[in-house]
């Protein structure tokens, strides 16, 4: 049985059993003894073996997703281009999502009651990183980004201010001749490969996992505690479908020289391998051949674009981050600062870019995110159970903002034959 649909009856089993158990039982010592010694351990437990591998994956992923764009510099226009490009249309996404979560406020149909239980469980006290008021903002946002000490940012969990270090090291190794950090890319590559194992090792409990996190949110809140959750995704779904459908036909129109109807009937097997994959990295063969074949895009414009774009313009993945970020600080009655949003902003690209093109790829990075404004890293495991349809439609975006780009380029240096006008 695939994972995802383990997944799923896991949540569907840990709401229902939760659900019954408060329905039976109510506040009773007996399942309040239950959810404390065994159902809520476990559920920490399955995250902390994600948390575990957080920072080395964190540093290893950004450092190399930076490193790569390095080699932009030796392609010139063709490299600039591209790479302004992903920045503009993934800060686009973000601020999409961002406004949505603001307007809509997903997050904050919970009761004060249960709001405030949820800040006794888990909520960790403000640390540097948590942007509220300060004599002076702009200095308090510069000194808790630039650490004077990577290593002990990294371990007293001030993750943006690690996630800054790691962003200016992969540019050290852009910068640095090739032959001398040959080496130490390798080596970045085996941590990266290491932890990514260890993912998958733990994403074999995650069907318990989300059983054990749900049915533990259920019997002490009830089911209101779900309504946040479906508006959650329908604000993550609309925003997507918003980027996919409004800015990007924007895009092809004003820079591909491309009709909008005529792109999206032609990348449609692109969009079915995104959809059913849920991998950037699975749908690349797919989008390289539709790319050349179906939009004529010369090939080496393509398979540059498009080899870069999954992994660094990770539109869909970005719009979710900063998203979900928002989202469950509402749920937990964080109020970020507009300083906070903004960090939220520049970090969620820069995640976009270090994140894997694979499922799930993207759950692992928000946890620094979450933590660096107040929001306990275990809120991850309310989305965790409805990631699946959420990564698949993400995913969507991620492949069709790489076909986008390719057109763009593309066209910017006149290599782009006439296109139908409908």
């Amino acid at each position: 049985m695939p994972l995802h649909t383990r997944i799923f009856i896991g949540l569907t089993v840990g709401i229902a059993a939760g659900s019954c158990s408060r329905l039976f039982w109510g506040d009773g010592p007996q399942l309040q003894q239950f959810t404390t010694y065994v159902a809520e351990p476990f559920g920490r437990l399955f995250m902390r073996l994600i948390f575990m591998v957080v920072v080395p994956l964190l540093f290893s992923a950004l450092a190399l997703g930076v490193a790569g764009l390095g080699d932009v510099r030796t392609l010139g226009r063709v490299g600039v281009k591209t790479f302004l490009y992903t920045i503009c249309a993934t800060s686009l996404s973000v601020l999409l999502g961002l406004t949505l979560v603001n307007v809509f406020r997903p997050g904050d149909g919970l009761s004060s009651e249960v709001r405030a239980a949820l800040q006794q469980a888990g909520v960790p006290p403000p640390t540097a990183t948590t942007f509220g008021p300060a004599e002076n903002p702009v200095l308090r946002t510069l000194y808790a980004l630039v650490p004077d000490n990577p290593v002990r940012a990294a371990a007293q969990g001030e993750m943006l201010a690690f996630m800054f270090f790691s962003l200016m090291f992969g540019i050290g190794i852009a910068m640095s001749p090739p032959a001398k950090v040959e080496p130490l890319i390798n080596v970045l590559e085996g941590v990266y490969e290491v932890v990514m194992r260890l993912i998958e090792l733990a994403m074999r409990l995650a069907p318990y996992g989300v059983a054990a996190l749900l049915f533990t949110l259920t019997a002490r809140f009830g089911l209101d505690v779900l309504r946040p959750l479906l508006a959650y995704m329908a604000v993550v779904i609309g925003g997507l479908c918003f980027h996919l459908f409004i800015t990007y036909s924007v895009i092809l129109r004003s820079f591909g020289g491309m009709s909008p109807w005529f792109f999206f009937r032609q990348i449609s097997e692109v969009v079915v391998t995104a959809f059913s994959t849920s991998s950037s990295n699975a749908t690349l063969p797919t989008a390289l051949r539709v790319t050349q074949e179906q939009l004529h895009v010369p090939r080496d414009i393509a398979s540059f674009v498009l080899t870069l774009g999954s992994t660094a313009n990770q539109n869909g993945t970005a719009l979710f981050e900063g998203v979900t970020i928002l989202f469950l600080a509402q749920f937990y009655g964080v109020e970020l600062t507009l300083g906070s949003q903004v960090l939220v902003v520049l970090f969620s690209v820069l995640a976009g870019v270090g994140t894997a093109g694979v499922p799930g790829g993207s759950l692992p990075l928000m946890v620094p995110l979450l933590q660096s404004v107040g929001v306990p890293g275990e809120g991850i495991g309310v989305i965790l159970g409805v990631d699946r349809l959420l990564d698949m439609s993400r995913t969507v975006l991620n492949v069709v903002g790489d076909v986008t780009a390719a057109v763009v380029v593309a066209n910017s240096e006149g290599r782009m034959p006439a296109q139908p006008s409908s």
